[in-house]
């Protein structure tokens, strides 16, 4: 009788992964310890110290969702979607920062550098690291759908994530809205200014079909760490629970369609 020798589990699965596979999971990794170093970072050096940390967060997730991207599209796909997402974002923020339109009146501080025109170039990066997650949890609850009905349940998805990120941010002193809101100091025509702005952008890269796995543990991840750090460490109750019921709400949506 031949003796059949097991492969270690863990070397099985290392060996089915594809060097973007292992690259994206890296960068992910990175990622999720720059995002439980933050508040000890704030706490040991201040504040100055929490917006580097805030930049190589944004520029790591950024990095993996595009290696994934490119893992499933292509160069040519991925690319597309960069350019996009990218210059898109940047001349939304833009105009919304020179005219109000769609979100409403605010302007960016420097805390956040380097800027082209006033704003920051971490801004546009930050949209392209949450919209393809945005994109998966879309797909899942639409079953694979590229409807209209994608569209706006993409784009609302997104926008649940500001849920918890303009507080946050206008709190840190990273823009400034000239007349507060009646979400925790953030007008309601933010939210409209980002389902509009996420719509148009997914309209105009038509995404291909996703990962959906690796994007959507992204999403979750982001919506775990956010109501946890708003909650406990930035005394954000809030925002926190509000976040958590927006994002969350989408999660659980998509798992049920997917259950079905």
């Amino acid at each position: 009788m031949d003796i059949i020798k097991r492969r270690p589990l863990a070397l099985t699965i290392a060996q089915g992964f594809t060097l973007a596979d292992r690259l994206a999971w890296l960068c992910f990794g990175a990622w999720l310890l720059t995002m439980i170093a933050i508040p000890i970072v704030r706490w040991r050096m201040g504040e100055g110290a929490v917006r580097w940390g805030v930049s190589l967060s944004v520029c790591l997730l950024a990095l993996s969702v595009l290696i994934t991207l490119f893992d499933t599209w292509g160069w040519r796909m991925m690319v597309r979607c960069f350019v996009i997402v990218a210059s898109g974002g940047w001349a939304i923020e833009w105009v919304g920062s020179n005219t109000g339109i769609p979100f409403g009146v605010y302007h960016y501080t420097t805390a956040l550098q380097p800027q082209l025109a006033g704003v920051p170039l971490l801004i546009p990066l930050a949209w392209l690291m949450m919209l393809p997650p945005a994109w998966a949890v879309g797909s899942c609850i639409t079953l694979g759908q590229r409807d209209w009905r994608f569209v706006a349940i993409s784009a609302a998805a997104f926008t649940a994530w500001d849920l918890f990120l303009d507080p946050q941010m206008v709190g840190w002193g990273y823009w400034v809205w000239s007349t507060p809101g009646q979400y925790f100091g953030i007008p309601l025509s933010n939210f409209g200014g980002w389902l509009l702005s996420a719509a148009l952008l997914t309209i105009l890269v038509r995404p291909a079909p996703l990962p959906k796995t690796r994007l959507i543990t992204i999403y979750a991840v982001t919506w775990f760490l956010q109501s946890f750090g708003q909650l406990f460490f930035w005394q954000m109750a809030g925002p926190a629970l509000a976040g958590c019921l927006g994002m969350g709400g989408f999660l659980y949506w998509a798992y049920r369609r997917n259950r079905q």
